[in-house]
């Protein structure tokens, strides 16, 4: 049996990391193309920022907030010809494009995130979405980014919220990698995965139980902890290793599912994630004992435990049909789980996730 593990060239975190940007950047050349969110631009890094370079020249495009065929193709027309390496700065959607203009140059991925709200930022893969943001396919990517660099210190002055999503998304690396282990089912690759992704895959659920709430108070007040670099590397490196090399399975799927309700495109990647975990825990039959362990760290950190916590409060049987059937399109990771699953399964394991939380609310 052939194992593949993935990885960034290099990984960079750290308070301040963000001011060696331009020695990363320079190992690759004097060009850099630099696709960034408007409001990081203004008021993260502000408008002299690039200024101060010497270097590396830069030609910085603003991101126009979706990760769609249509804007990949904008900002590669806008880059071709006069860059050595492409460099994406803000949230996932960002990130994503940045790399998928990247791989169209056939030039160096930088990666730079903001904000701690999703594994995108280590990983050979794009997720392309319609321009009205729903989901579409995934691009996979022949190399993974070049260099990842987190700066702490600006990943603390987010809301909280950004860093609560990202936790969400890593709560799934775990159980989705334990499926694909158990059923032999392949990871991003196409190839099974190593004993190393699977291990970092735990190591990450392990993190999120223990420093997840320390974390979220840091970046309440502001604050770089110990806790928080933890959770900023179990949110990005190690859930990126673990989802990438392990594998998705249920929980990704339904997030995929959700995206067709309009009511959920305000919400966050990870915090729609994390519902498809906590469906993934009746689908998989998983033991009272850890759902009610889940449960309890969704509330701590202030995660979504019901559908109305993701827009879906009134949500007739007909479109959670929808969500279901959506999860089950024949090329979902959801059928990388150890048994069969259909759409009736998913609806109901939805409903049942859905009604548990609202129970524990005293909702119901």
């Amino acid at each position: 049996m052939i194992t593949t593990t993935i990885f960034p060239g290099r990984y960079v975190q750290g308070a301040g990391a963000i001011n060696i940007l331009e020695e990363e950047l320079s190992r690759f050349g004097e060009r850099a193309f630099v696709v960034i969110d408007d409001f990081v631009d203004k008021n993260v890094l502000g408008d002299g920022f690039f200024g101060t370079f010497t270097k590396v020249r830069v030609n910085k495009q603003i991101f126009g907030g979706e990760c769609s065929d249509e804007e990949i193709e904008r900002l590669s027309g806008l880059a071709e010809g006069e860059t050595d390496v492409v460099v994406g700065i803000g949230g996932g959607k960002t990130l994503d494009t940045a790399k998928a203009v990247a791989y169209k140059l056939k030039k160096p991925a930088v990666i730079i995130p903001t904000i701690a709200s999703t594994d995108a930022p280590c990983s050979a893969l794009s997720v392309i979405y319609t321009p009205s943001g729903e989901f579409k396919r995934y691009l996979f990517l022949p190399k993974n980014p070049d260099v990842v660099l987190v700066d702490t210190k600006i990943v603390a002055k987010a809301p909280a919220r950004f860093l609560v999503a990202g936790m969400g998304d890593a709560l799934a690396t775990w159980f989705e990698a334990e499926s694909c282990k158990q059923k032999h089912a392949p990871n991003m690759t196409g190839r099974i995965g190593s004993m190393t992704a699977y291990t970092l895959a735990r190591l990450c659920y392990e993190t999120l139980l223990e420093y997840g709430a320390l974390a979220k108070r840091s970046v309440e007040e502001k604050s770089v902890t110990p806790a928080l670099e933890r959770i900023v590397e179990a949110n990005t490196l190690l859930s990126g290793l673990g989802f990438e090399s392990g594998g998705l399975a249920a929980a990704h799927a339904i997030h995929n599912g959700l995206t067709v309700l309009e009511n959920t495109h305000e919400y966050l990647h990870g915090e729609k994630v994390a519902i498809g975990v906590l469906a993934s825990l009746f689908l998989t039959d998983k033991p009272r004992k850890m759902i009610e362990e889940v449960y309890s760290f969704c509330e701590e950190v202030g995660l979504p435990t019901t559908l109305a916590e993701i827009g879906l409060d009134d949500v007739s049987d007909e479109d959670l049909m929808k969500v279901a059937e959506k999860a089950c399109d024949k090329n979902e990771t959801i059928h990388n789980e150890p048994r069969p699953v259909t759409p009736e399964d998913v609806f109901f394991a939805l409903k049942t996730a859905d009604r548990y939380g609202k129970m524990r609310k005293n909702l119901t």
